[in-house]
């Protein structure tokens, strides 16, 4: 797949540093400072990352990508954390892929996570659409939110 055939998303454009090599698109990753292969995936990650750090106010040394954790067990792997000035786990984000339809079964996935993270904020998005909630640890469920929280 080449960069020109990314699917146009639903968020600002931004741009990025984009280049060939042996035969694959590779996209530089501002948080891990590395260049990344360009999937579908990985294009709604770093499109995510940058609404972050451009709409939302986020500063890159408080977001992680793709760290691994380990949920009943098993080692996992999350999309985007942003923590919060104290170093807390604030915002959990899952990206898919543009052609992913988003389930309750992808909102379970993320929730399982956060059992193991205890994040304030819950983000499922495959670009185009984007499900923003806030943990309700009183009641144990997601409250649905109309965008994510600008950092203060």
């Amino acid at each position: 797949m080449h960069f020109c055939d990314m699917q146009p998303l639903n968020l600002p454009t931004y741009q990025f540093k984009i280049k060939s090599s042996e035969n694959k698109q590779l996209i530089f990753d501002k948080i891990r400072k590395k260049y990344v292969v360009l999937t579908p995936e990985e294009w709604v990650r770093q499109n995510f990352v940058e609404y972050l750090i451009k709409e939302k106010g986020y500063p890159v040394s408080l977001i992680a990508v793709e760290k691994q954790v380990t949920v009943n067990n098993l080692k996992k792997r999350f999309d985007i954390l942003v923590f919060d000035k104290s170093g807390n786990h604030d915002i959990i984000v899952e990206c898919k892929s543009p052609k992913i339809k988003i389930t309750q079964e992808t909102f379970d996935q993320i929730a399982r996570y956060n059992l193991t993270l205890s994040a304030q904020y819950l983000v499922v998005t495959n670009g185009i659409t984007h499900y923003y909630s806030k943990m309700d640890r009183k009641n144990k469920q997601y409250v649905f939110l109309e965008n994510i929280k600008t950092y203060k």
